[in-house]
């Protein structure tokens, strides 16, 4: 069957979401069926790629946003789902895209919903006080209108299981673990950033005020205010970079700033690299940069108001508020045998492969495998 994925806020080279559309496109496409990707851009492209038919639509930037752009011509994209003739249709965002499950309703077609992230989550970045009561009322509204919700974690899937709604299920995302795995290890790239004796941390992911990289560079400063001769690495672009690079220099933090990383390669190295990664965002839905972190072999501090506890369980971390306990959650990985804690990383990841992903999707969708999807 022909399944269109709809999405917004896709970064143009990188990003949880585009990772997440591609593998679950390349899998529903060796189960059989025909996936199709529209997503905005600065200009209308039509493409055949691995994962399926990908059609990007003109869509404006978001302001101050690094990079996001949203489909907002509904005319425009309803032309172009009604020539594609979906049988199903999988949508990715709950804030501007809930219409199409009503568009979905009118021609027949069945749609699904997916929740990469919470919505009341980033309704508070614009005030704690009507985040809950309007968080309740989108998402009834959006489980009102599509056939299937569903959630990568408990986390996610809590908001709207508190409305008590029937069509919700639950599927974890998952990691490449042929890409990412502890064999990346590199001395060489240890070398280029660290002394033989430092401890080498890692914030890896857009500089963006919902990821809070100000927690990083805390975390640094408390660790070396506690004699810990730690290093960090900061891989990701983002508005708030210029900024963090001139508190990094005011107060002295040996923190390296990387850029964009282009190479898959020298990303996988670094991610088997370093001795633990930090992960501060507190709306993080499932947080795939660490689930890569963990299948390359490197333990993970993640924020406790996110989902990612229940993602790294007991191979990680979870530090509460500010930078201070993400200085002592550090400590306390570094205080395990580090083959114990790199064991233990790559064990976790394990149980997130993308075939199993791709099934519970295809699941949810009433679509039936036509071939094996094995691991992608």
């Amino acid at each position: 069957m022909r399944i269109v994925r709809v999405a917004n806020f896709v970064m143009p080279r990188s990003g949880g979401l585009r990772t997440a559309l591609r593998h679950l496109g390349a899998g529903y496409r060796a189960a059989g069926h025909d996936p199709v990707l529209i997503i905005p851009g600065p200009a209308h492209s039509d493409e055949d790629t691995d994962q399926g038919r990908v059609i990007t639509l003109p869509g404006p930037l978001v302001p101050r946003m690094g990079g996001y752009r949203l489909l907002l011509d509904r005319a425009r994209l309803s032309s172009t789902l009604k020539s594609l003739s979906p049988d199903r249709i999988e949508v990715s965002d709950r804030l501007t895209l809930r219409w199409l499950g009503r568009w979905a309703r009118r021609h027949d077609v069945r749609s699904m919903m997916v929740s990469h992230e919470s919505l009341a989550g980033l309704l508070r970045l614009f005030g704690p006080a009507p985040a809950r009561r309007l968080g309740d009322l989108l998402n009834a509204r959006t489980a009102a209108d599509h056939d299937q919700i569903v959630c990568t974690t408990a986390w996610a899937a809590a908001e709207f299981e508190r409305l008590g709604v029937p069509n919700l299920t639950r599927v974890p995302l998952g990691v490449d673990l042929d890409r990412f795995t502890p064999a990346n290890r590199n001395p060489g790239l240890r070398s280029r950033w660290s002394a033989p004796d430092d401890v080498l941390l890692l914030h890896c992911g857009r500089l963006s005020p919902e990821k809070k990289p100000r927690r990083s560079l805390e975390a640094l400063h408390h660790l070396r205010k506690a004699g810990v001769p730690a290093v960090l690495l900061v891989a990701g672009a983002g508005p708030l970079r210029s900024a963090l690079q001139s508190e990094a220099a005011d107060r002295n933090l040996p923190v390296r700033f990387l850029g964009h990383i282009t190479d898959p390669a020298e990303l996988a190295a670094l991610l088997a690299t370093v001795d633990v990664a930090i992960a501060p965002g507190p709306i993080e839905t499932f947080g795939l940069a660490a689930l890569e972190t963990l299948a390359s072999g490197t333990p993970v501090v993640v924020s406790s108001e996110s989902a990612l506890p229940e993602v790294i369980g007991s191979a990680g971390v979870a530090a509460p508020g500010e930078g201070p306990a993400y200085a002592e959650a550090v400590q306390t990985l570094l205080a395990r045998p580090e083959a114990t804690r790199r064991a233990a990383a790559r064990t976790q990841a394990e149980r997130f492969p993308w075939h199993a992903s791709v099934a519970g999707f295809l699941d949810a969708h009433q679509a039936t495998v036509a071939a094996p999807a094995g691991p992608l």
